[in-house]
């Protein structure tokens, strides 16, 4: 009798500027598909962008829209997701993200998180009463004041809990160093947002210097923190476990996974390099596409990936998958 193939877990992340996770899964999906191989497809995210709606495919949601403010004050539509069971997500990036300015715009001294305060009003205002805060991709480095104001002004939480998924370990001190030069901060402005940081940690109910994960998204997350008592929890493996992940995994021959560009940065948290410890820690042969791989060669022995294909369009991830399947 012929024992049947388990099938491939298809597990990619969003490719940044060309695709969804979910549409570069499906892509990856249809290769395998055509070489006869049967697919489990379970788009990934980090905490970053694309967080809400895999969450949302996942564990069953609706999108709502709310007119918030973009980093720069001007009003914006931006969407969050209500979840079947009654919390919703919202990504820092769909408000107050880097994405929405134009790279002449970028501006990490004026840029507020205002908006992001405000879809958690929003959330509240539908009858959340746990709100799932994503906090990549962010054009902030306010140390979440403009969403602790906004959520302030709204009359606070009333009941209900923040929990933000971070995508770095960086404490809140640290946040502008790291992240402000490319949200548009020169040395001088980099050096002037420290300081703004430390005079803000110092006014808050409680410091978040020195606490890991609360320097995500500017220290967003560390203000949240402090303000209203948010939980910090890393983002990737959140995500993962709520995709039983681990389980999904046990019943694969082969995991696929993937990015836009596979780098040192990868290893920081990112929702792959998490997906690949867990397949190498339960056994299970990781491959990944992704559309730009920079990785070194120690780094990639750290990942223990079988192998690395780039593949830059739709039409590029199906045609690697089905070249791929070959060697699984």
């Amino acid at each position: 009798m012929t024992v049947p193939r388990r099938p491939i877990l298809v597990a990619p992340d969003a490719f940044k500027e060309m695709a969804a996770a979910k549409s570069v899964a499906e892509a990856i999906g249809r290769g395998l598909g055509r070489a006869g191989w049967e697919c489990d497809i379970a788009p990934i995210a980090d905490g970053g962008e694309g967080t809400a709606s895999v969450l949302a495919e996942r564990l069953g949601g609706v999108e709502q829209r709310a007119w918030v403010h973009d980093p720069l004050g001007r009003e914006i539509e931006a969407s969050f997701a209500l979840l079947g069971d009654g919390r919703a997500v919202i990504e820092v990036a769909a408000a107050s993200g880097l994405d929405l300015l134009a790279e002449a715009e970028r501006d990490g001294e004026a840029a507020s998180s205002v908006g992001t305060g405000e879809l958690v009003v929003a959330a509240l205002e539908v009858g959340a009463r746990q709100v799932l805060v994503a906090a990549g991709g962010s054009a902030t480095s306010d140390g979440g004041a403009g969403a602790i104001a906004a959520i302030a002004a709204a009359g606070g939480l009333g009941g209900a809990a923040l929990k933000v998924l971070c995508d770095v370990r960086t404490p809140f001190e640290l946040a502008a160093a790291r992240f402000a030069p490319q949200k548009g901060a020169d040395e001088a402005a980099v050096a002037r947002l420290a300081r703004r940081l430390e005079l803000m940690a110092a006014g808050l109910r409680r410091d978040p210097r020195g606490v890991p994960m609360s320097g995500a998204a500017g220290g967003l997350s560390g203000g949240l923190w402090a303000a209203f008592d948010a939980v910090l929890v890393p983002g990737a493996p959140f995500v993962l476990d709520a995709l039983d992940f681990d389980r999904r995994l046990r019943a694969s021959h082969a995991v696929i996974l993937g990015e836009g560009r596979l780098d040192a940065t990868t290893l920081d948290g990112k929702a792959l390099a998490e997906a690949a410890t867990r397949a190498r820690q339960l056994g299970v042969p990781a491959h990944a596409i992704v559309a730009i791989n920079a990785l070194d060669a120690f780094d990639a022995r750290i990942l223990d990936l079988q192998t690395i294909t780039e593949a830059q369009t739709i039409d590029q991830l199906t045609s690697a998958a089905e070249q791929l399947a070959a060697q699984l």
